[in-house]
């Protein structure tokens, strides 16, 4: 089994490496980082770097695609070379996955149409431009697409994956073995629960255009 994480300049390091270490735990499982050039590929920050170790051209049948997202995503919503890719990997994969607004790409690929997803809540309205029903759920199996919400639900999505594919005791075991056993110390993960200053202050600084009000 292929899994295929896509790289591109500006993703957000938790959207790819959040997956990468649950899936890691499927039977068989060949990850592989791909971006249109191998090498380094930088997260928004500039501080970190992953290693793509193949090209698009070089991974043509995977049999999961994880996209991730990040400020890097608004960038590539035209960039015809990886919509082209993400199309034609999605004609054979078995699960098509993203994390928060990697599924404003598959969307601009035209591979949301008319399906449930989600994203970052920030984004969240802007999958109606591609015909997708957007949900305010963590993660969304629509078929064999499966979207995960912000960042961190990455994890989670990839959790729900394994179990799907090898059965809920390898992903329980997956579970374990990572130790991923949430407990933050604080209740503001979400816009329903934070302070509604901290709210208001991301969404004025959001680069995604809030939809107007009649």
């Amino acid at each position: 089994m292929q899994i295929a994480i896509l790289l591109f300049d500006g993703f957000t390091a938790l959207d790819a490496v959040g997956p990468y270490e649950p899936l890691e735990g499927l039977p068989d499982a060949e990850i592989v980082f791909v971006a249109e050039q191998a090498g380094p590929v930088r997260t928004h920050t500039g501080h970190l770097a992953l290693t793509a170790d193949r090209t698009l051209a070089e991974v043509t049948r995977p049999d999961i695609v994880v996209v991730p997202g990040g400020p890097g995503q608004t960038g590539q919503m035209d960039n015809a070379r990886l919509l082209d890719w993400l199309r034609a990997v999605d004609a054979t994969s078995t699960w098509t996955t993203s994390v928060c607004t990697g599924s404003l790409l598959l969307g601009a690929a035209g591979l949301l149409e008319g399906r449930r997803a989600t994203t970052h809540w920030l984004g969240l309205d802007m999958l109606r431009t591609f015909g997708a029903e957007p949900t305010g759920e963590r993660v969304v199996f629509d078929g064999k697409y499966v979207t995960a919400a912000g960042v961190s639900s990455g994890i989670d999505m990839a959790l729900a994956l394994v179990g799907r594919v090898a059965g809920d005791t390898r992903a329980q075991t997956v579970q374990l073995t990572i130790e991923y056993d949430p407990q933050p110390p604080y209740d503001a993960g979400s816009p329903q629960k934070a302070p509604k200053e901290i709210v208001e202050a991301l969404r004025a600084r959001t680069r995604f255009q809030q939809p107007e009000t009649a």
